[in-house]
């Protein structure tokens, strides 16, 4: 054992089903498909500014731990989707994957049964036939690209992806961006810098070879033409929030040195709420009255909610309470259903007024 060069602090590796393999098993039908196809358009017409009279809004869960539960919350989402239809594009946040700072639960890709089994076979089905049926009933969905290889196994059901603020200055991510086929915005990272946000997309858009897997599951080299439809997402940082007029013109700028007209939106989460959910509403107001006031580079916001509000610790084996967050303090159902009309309302103001 101590002359053992290779794998010497591996304890298994396991194999996974190809890609295609593992997708033809759980395909999506013509109907789930074209939910995912449609709302990709939606916000690629959103962020070009070929439609300046609707707002983006990303809003569920801080991460998925229970999948019934997610389909109640889509059920629910689905009632404000049809009222709302004119004035928002909703997609519904599926975040299977965690990064921690330390260490935690990683999300449900790598810990579906909460029991700190690691079982990723079983993490990329549950996820998977969730997309699925969520596309299948009309909502469209996001996540966050932390694995360069998941997306083969989850990507064509994701109608928005998202570059997190500790992976937007990773080189693996801005290549992985260059050849996703969705929009993907771009956080700043937890210093708040946005050069760097303007650097990551900067990257994003050219063309890449990197190491990957092909539909197969052979190791292969990929090659991208770049990614057209990417965008900032401010989040907050260091030095403090990130969502009032000085900062939103900023990003606009950076937005639009890459001929972006509507390439900014907002978490009202994170440190653009100080890490209280409680403050999310706020700040999401705040949003709305810039946008109100002629602030079109706004392409929307982002909100963490569950159906309950607040948070829960999770150990492994724990009892947990249902529609409550595992990772962050979301806001509860009840306020999200006011927050999202409030949304649609400012729209319809916006364009009653334009």
């Amino acid at each position: 054992m101590s002359d053992r060069l290779e794998d010497r602090n591996v304890e298994e590796i396991s194999r996974l089903p190809a890609p295609s393999e593992f997708v033809q098993g759980l395909a999506a039908s013509p109907r789930a498909r074209a939910c995912v196809g449609e709302a990709r358009r939606a916000i690629r017409d959103v962020l070009h500014g070929r439609d300046p009279g609707r707002l983006v809004v990303v809003v569920g869960p801080c991460s998925i731990h229970d999948t019934g539960g997610a389909l109640v919350y889509a059920d629910r989402l689905a009632r404000v989707a049809e009222d709302t239809a004119r004035e928002l594009v909703l997609v519904m946040r599926c975040y299977f994957e965690k990064p921690r700072t330390s260490i935690g639960w990683k999300g449900l890709l790598h810990d579906p049964d909460l029991d700190g089994s690691g079982d990723l076979g079983a993490g990329l089905e549950r996820a998977r036939r969730l997309l699925v049926e969520l596309a299948e009933r009309g909502i469209p969905c996001g996540g966050e690209a932390l694995d360069p290889i998941s997306p083969q196994y989850l990507a064509d059901l994701l109608s928005w992806a998202a570059i997190g603020a500790r992976t937007c200055e990773s080189q693996i991510h801005r290549e992985l961006a260059s050849g996703l086929s969705m929009p993907v915005g771009f956080k700043n990272p937890t210093s708040g810098d946005l050069g760097v946000v303007a650097n990551a997309i900067r990257s994003a858009r050219g063309a890449h070879t990197f190491l990957g897997i092909d539909a197969q599951g052979a190791v292969a080299y990929v090659r991208t033409r770049g990614n057209p439809d990417l965008h900032l997402v401010l989040r907050g940082g260091a030095r403090g929030p990130n969502f009032g007029p000085r900062e939103l013109a900023a990003a606009a700028g950076h937005a639009a040195a890459f001929g972006l007209q509507r390439a900014v939106l907002v978490d009202c989460s994170h440190a653009n709420s100080g890490g209280d959910h409680r403050r999310q509403a706020r700040v999401c107001r705040a949003v709305l009255r810039q946008f109100r006031g002629g602030q079109r580079a706004l392409m929307g916001v982002m909100l963490e909610s569950q159906l309950q509000p607040g948070r829960q610790d999770w150990s492994p084996g724990a009892v947990l309470a249902p529609g409550l967050s595992i990772t962050d303090a979301c806001i509860g159902w009840d306020e999200t259903r006011v927050l999202l009309y409030e949304a649609a309302d400012a729209v319809a103001r916006g364009r009653a007024s334009a």
